[in-house]
């Protein structure tokens, strides 16, 4: 509940904060809506479905951990362990094909803002919770490193997502370190080969030790959203990866 109520805060005040100062003026808030409700599809099944699983996993885990692996250090370790793995989960997004009809119901926003970073769909989450699950269960992750982790990236995401204007300077300094919209925005740009670049969610490292960052520069011109596709109804977007075979 804690953690809901500080990723909703956040999302809602990251949400304010990219009208008032926005990159790119928007308006209306029928798209908001819409991610908002697919976002509450995923808020039912995190309870029912992932965190159980994941809660069995890190129970059942692999009796292999080393005493040092442990404490504060543990936790620092298995949190990079852990974007480690979400940069390939999500790559793996983009290359296989079964996965990127879920995953393509993200990047058909063609606006971005806070709510972006909740629009998921569910057959997406549940994936994600099965992949994750096997990773805790390998690596013997302690559930509580594991609700640390899914915090931060729940913020992170929301930042990145989010159309707040900061500073250049400033801006330029944090991509040193974690991704910024500067970064992700080039990621939903309809333009599949920025789409598939910058996979990145925490740590903006992984795209350039495995040469997937993009040289693109984010501007206010540039087109979101898919290539060649354009967005759809909250219900034509929970049917597309059923129904939309090969696309």
């Amino acid at each position: 509940m804690n953690k809901a109520i500080i990723v909703l805060g956040f999302a809602a005040t990251m949400l304010l904060l990219g009208r008032m100062f926005p990159f790119v003026v928007v308006t209306g808030f029928s798209r908001v809506i819409k991610n908002l409700s697919l976002a509450a599809f995923n808020a039912v099944l995190s309870p029912l479905v992932v965190v159980p699983v994941s809660a069995l996993a890190a129970q059942w885990a692999l009796p292999w951990r080393p005493d040092w692996w442990s404490g504060g250090a543990g936790l620092a370790l298995d949190l990079v362990l852990l974007d480690g793995w979400i940069y390939w989960w999500h790559r793996a997004n983009h290359v296989v094909p079964f996965l990127w009809r879920f995953h393509q119901v993200h990047h058909l926003d063609e606006t971005l803002d806070a709510s972006s970073a909740l629009r998921f769909h569910f057959g997406e989450v549940l994936l994600s919770a099965l992949v994750r699950a096997l990773v805790i269960f390998i690596l013997a992750i302690p559930l509580s490193s594991v609700i640390v982790f899914e915090t931060i990236v729940a913020l992170a995401t929301i930042f990145h997502h989010s159309n707040l204007r900061l500073p250049p300077s400033l801006e330029h300094a944090l991509s040193h370190l974690i991704v910024t919209p500067s970064i992700h925005w080039v990621h939903h740009h309809a333009r599949r080969a920025d789409t598939d670049s910058n996979y990145a969610t925490v740590l903006s490292v992984w795209d350039k030790v495995f040469g997937s960052r993009s040289g693109t520069l984010r501007n206010v011109e540039m087109p979101i959203g898919v290539e060649g596709k354009r967005d759809e109804g909250l219900i034509g977007l929970i049917m597309r990866p059923f129904l939309r075979i090969g696309s």
